[in-house]
């Protein structure tokens, strides 16, 4: 996980923009995204890496989203006062590397659906280089899909953790709502094989 974490950061270094994480629950990757960014480019302070979560688990599943046992409301949860703790886990890593006084991730609780297009709204200046998936669900991928695109620029990574997923069939039928299977080129991790990357063209 570490190395395809690697892989993608490697895919942006050229590129401006911020990094957007769709589905944080523990931490582990926003906290490699900031580690990385320490170290390939420790000077880059406008590359902020944002989450969202609803840190209550899934929202209620729609048709799309078929009927495997990990599809239901409330799925993937965290404890009440881990967002808390995970702030302090991120400020940590913050104060360790340079810049510490200024801040460069944030985390955003709710339904991605509607605080997306809210943050969208009050930073216009936002571009986006990178956007990690990892809802798994149809409707937060689709609105999320759908709000992004707009802020990205050609070159731009969108990754996606369960395309071609017989457990969470939702993600890929948004991601072919919004791109078509048909027209863009897809690429497989080298390191995770079910990982997905689509880098914008």
């Amino acid at each position: 996980k570490q190395l395809y974490i690697f892989e993608l950061y490697q895919h942006i270094l050229h590129l401006p923009g911020v990094i957007f994480e769709f589905g944080v629950w523990w931490g582990a990757n926003i906290a490699l995204f900031t580690n990385y960014r320490a170290i390939l480019e420790p000077y880059n302070y406008t590359r902020r890496v944002i989450g969202f979560d609803t840190f209550e688990g899934y929202s209620k599943p729609t048709k799309e989203d078929g009927e495997d046992d990990l599809v239901c409301e409330g799925n993937y949860s965290v404890p009440t006062d881990y967002l808390t703790h995970l702030n302090g886990v991120l400020d940590c890593h913050e104060n360790e590397n340079v810049m510490p006084h200024l801040k460069k991730f944030d985390l955003i609780k709710g339904d991605a659906s509607d605080t997306l297009p809210r943050y969208m709204h009050e930073h216009p200046e936002t571009i986006i280089s990178l956007a990690y998936f990892d809802m798994q669900l149809y409707k937060p991928t689709l609105d999320c899909l759908k709000a992004i695109r707009p802020r990205l620029t050609k070159g731009a990574v969108i990754a996606m953790d369960e395309l071609n997923c017989p457990e969470f069939p939702g993600e890929t039928q948004a991601f072919d709502e919004v791109f078509g299977l048909c027209k863009v080129r897809l690429q497989r991790s080298k390191f995770l094989p079910d990982r997905t990357i689509f880098i914008v063209d």
